[in-house]
């Protein structure tokens, strides 16, 4: 579930930031390099959150 919530507020982000500068651009909008950074982003984002600590840390 993690993953999906993940891919799909990056798809949402990725897809915007896609055919704002390609717009800006002048390039015609394609939809699969955007889906391809969703997924890499996605596994980073995960990767990262799983790497971080739940707990709190104590104090010193």
């Amino acid at each position: 579930m993690k993953f999906v919530v993940t891919f799909l507020w990056s798809f949402l982000l990725v897809t915007m930031v896609n055919y704002v500068t390609g717009s800006i651009a002048n390039v015609p909008f394609d939809l699969v390099p955007g889906i391809v950074a969703s997924v890499i982003l996605s596994v980073v984002v995960l990767v990262i959150s799983s790497a971080c600590p739940d707990e709190p840390v104590s104090d010193h």
